[in-house]
């Protein structure tokens, strides 16, 4: 079957599907168990009653159920009367959630009611945030490892308290991964460039190299946050999904600020009140996630007063660090053709170096033969193709005609695979503004890539030691290609449209230009609501009473190699903290 495509074109589709499917099983399997019976505390929004008379109060109240929240919720619910409120909807029965081949599709999706939202960076850089119970682990590439100790001194948690939660995870969704032949191909050509040692497979953050977890089973089943629900009381949770939460109340009669409950959408449009018990204990916990949080708490009248006053919000505090300190860890990847055929691997390698870098990889075609037709939407080859075209040229005929030779792609095209870089702890740091009152818009998000010239450096220190790992005998034995040039390496990933960044022609002579040009997220972006300027050691946010974050806007950079480990023992953490420091002995955990 003959191409239309260029090469480029054809392995910017590789690049995007491959890093959003990442899929390893072509098995068409279900859910094993029936959410009906195993969580029959999770109900549609429009199920609640808010009618004023006798209704509930609620213990903790936690605004977003995802990779913080589920756990959260769950332990919390040992102790307490606590509703969780998630304005997606059920990851169960859900294929293009649970099954690898469809993955993409969901990223793809820019529907309402997609399980991902996607968004676009004033950088120019295509992203997504969750919009499902069991946020990010619903939608992003399952890698598990932990954080490092430094990061767990840094923050000042409690190291055994840490050691008991990160287990309480791994035992309910975490597997060992069946290491393919390309990531064994990673690790040797890691060990040839000195990231040594080689570690095994550990969860560990340790310097070297090694295999890490994964959330997904041997069948290619998605394991995600929400399981984690099944831990709960379910006397004492209830779950709304479909529940999207407008803002925070505020009793603001006294000398502080005091949260007082939250007003909610269903998904039929109905506002809904819910508050919490008149103890000075109770809670409402902000799990909304890096964009979403930050958001909230603008949409709730707390944050940068002119801002708040310019779009027309009372102003609850005035705090100018909301929204401040967004990072996102820049990424750039170097495609890698191979003359054979190459299974289709997750990210299951990865190489922590000593100069702030981290090695990633992963190959193969992983999409069903139906979802090469799909319209992918903005996170896809249609505005990539398009970015080099003016604006009022982008129409719907192109985009429709790009569809159309996409079809025709072989799917030999597809052969080889990627090796990535990550920038460890990136010290550009952007911000978020709102652009509007609907909590249903992306805020305007600036990360400003690269800004700073050591994180230029330490992107270029990377790419320099993959094309070495490329160049290296394990490589061309096993892709049966000849050593290549660097311009050559370089070209093949600089020439794809990967984001709406213009493109420069010194992109392959210069490894600096290669780096501002091709950056991507790798979906590990924190910050905004920092500790000691919007919450502080016990993420209690500042200057009001009963309200608490518990998610990564609290982070200055971004746990372990990939973070959603530690975010979801971070949500296992903080509720076994809070009921220890509530109950003392009586907590029982």
């Amino acid at each position: 079957m003959a191409s239309v495509c260029t090469l480029p074109n054809q392995l910017f589709l590789f690049f995007l599907l491959w890093l959003y499917t990442l899929s390893s099983s072509s098995q068409a399997v279900h859910h094993q168990y029936s959410s009906e019976f195993r969580y029959p505390f999770i109900k549609k929004a429009s199920s609640f009653s808010s009618s004023g008379h006798g209704d509930p109060a609620y213990d903790y109240i936690i605004v977003g159920g995802g990779a913080a929240g589920c756990p959260l919720a769950a332990t919390l619910s040992q102790k307490f009367n606590v509703l969780l409120l998630e304005r997606g909807g059920m990851p169960f029965g859900n294929a293009n959630v649970s099954l690898l081949k469809n993955f993409h599709i969901t990223l793809a999706d820019t529907s309402s009611t997609s399980a991902s939202q996607y968004f676009v960076s004033t950088d120019g850089v295509l992203n997504s945030r969750a919009r499902v119970l069991g946020g990010g682990t619903c939608i992003n590439a399952g890698f598990y490892t932990r954080a490092s100790t430094r990061f767990i001194n840094k923050v000042g948690w409690d190291s055994e308290l840490v050691n008991q939660s990160y287990p309480w995870i791994e035992k309910q969704i975490v597997y060992r991964p069946e290491v393919a032949p390309w990531q064994v191909v990673v690790r040797d050509s890691l060990l040839d460039v000195g990231v040594a040692p080689f570690n095994g497979f550990t969860y560990d953050h340790i310097y070297g190299t090694k295999f890490g977890g994964t959330i997904f089973d041997r069948f290619g089943r998605r394991h995600t946050a929400a399981e984690l629900l099944a831990a709960a009381d379910p006397q004492k949770l209830t779950v709304l999904v479909h529940a999207t939460v407008q803002k925070v109340l505020f009793d603001t009669l006294g000398k502080r600020p005091k949260a007082a409950g939250v007003l909610f959408k269903d998904e039929n449009g109905n506002q809904h009140l819910a508050f919490l018990s008149n103890s000075l204990k109770s809670e409402v916990i902000l799990s909304c996630g890096a964009i979403g949080t930050p958001q909230m708490l603008l949409l709730s009248g707390v944050g940068p007063k002119a801002e708040l006053e310019e779009m027309k919000i009372s102003s609850v505090l005035d705090n100018k660090f909301v929204g401040r300190g967004m990072a996102d860890n820049p990424m750039n990847a170097v495609f890698v053709p191979s003359k054979k055929p190459v299974k289709q691997s997750l990210i299951q390698t990865v190489g922590i170096t000593k100069m702030g870098v981290y090695i990633e990889a992963s190959s193969g075609f992983g999409q069903s033969n139906d979802s090469i037709q799909c319209h992918h939407g903005i996170i896809s080859a249609e505005i990539g193709q398009l970015s080099t075209i003016p604006p009022k040229q982008r129409t719907p005929e192109a985009i429709q005609a790009y569809i159309g030779r996409k079809k025709d792609i072989p799917h030999e095209a597809f052969r080889g695979g990627f090796i990535l870089e990550k920038i460890a702890d990136p010290i550009s740091t952007g911000q978020l503004k709102l652009i509007s009152t609907n909590v249903e818009d992306n805020p305007s998000v600036t990360f400003n890539y690269f800004k700073h010239p050591h994180d230029l450096q330490s992107c270029v220190d990377g790419i320099r030691m993959i094309i070495k790992m490329v160049q290296s005998e394990h490589f061309t034995n096993f892709t049966q290609f000849d050593k290549q040039t660097t311009d050559k390496i370089l070209n093949m990933s600089a020439s794809a449209n990967v984001n709406l960044i213009p493109k420069h022609t010194n992109d392959t002579k210069s490894l600096e230009q290669f780096c501002k040009d091709t950056v991507l997220t790798i979906w590990h972006y924190h910050g905004g609501c920092h500790v000691g300027k919007v919450v502080d050691r016990e993420h209690k946010v500042l200057g009001v009473h009963r309200l608490r974050i518990v998610d990564g806007s609290v982070f200055d950079e971004s746990p372990g190699t990939n973070p959603q480990a530690t975010i979801m023992m971070m949500g296992r953490y903080m509720g076994l903290k809070i009921l220890r420091d509530r109950l003392g002995k009586a907590a029982g955990v």
